[in-house]
């Protein structure tokens, strides 16, 4: 398991056999939009906002553009770019309140598994995707670009493949 060479398509399907229901994509896609705007209005309250943030996203963004396929990087790129255009229009709110919401966030994703818990067979990731840490920022890096492929990226293959 490597972030910076992750076989995406292998995570998408890890991805699959725990959230296979509609439901708990959405859900999950709720919680890492939330959780995105308040890490970047935490970012914008650091002195030099713009440069540090400017430097964040095109690591992430880099990152990304190695690893997913061209249409979900694309996807993503405008997802954070309307993320942090709906941030800067927010009011400002202090920083103890957007730590909150991160946590909040965070167990309202967890919570989601309690509602939608119908799993497939993870026999094949156990072996590489270990629970833990590395795991964690695995999945905090990838998340976004795998709910947007769940949404749109896989639908529209598959409406253009239907469509043929």
């Amino acid at each position: 398991m490597s972030l910076l060479n992750a076989d995406f398509s292998e995570l998408y399907r890890r991805h699959l056999c725990r959230h296979s229901q509609f439901g708990i994509n959405v859900l999950h896609l709720v919680a890492v939009v939330g959780i995105y705007i308040s890490l970047l209005a935490l970012l914008l309250k650091l002195p030099a906002a713009p440069w540090i943030i400017g430097v964040l996203l095109t690591a992430y963004l880099a990152v990304l553009a190695k690893n997913v396929p061209a249409f979900v990087m694309l996807l993503v790129a405008v997802v954070i770019a309307a993320l942090l255009g709906v941030t800067l229009l927010l009011p400002a709110a202090p920083i103890w309140l957007h730590l909150l919401l991160l946590v909040g966030w965070h167990r309202f994703q967890v919570w989601n598994h309690r509602i939608y818990h119908n799993h497939f067979d993870m026999s094949e990731f156990q072996g590489k995707y270990r629970k833990g840490p590395a795991l964690f920022v695995m999945l905090a890096v990838y998340e976004l670009p795998i709910l947007l492929n769940y949404f749109l990226a896989h639908r529209l293959r598959s409406a253009a493949v239907n469509e043929a």
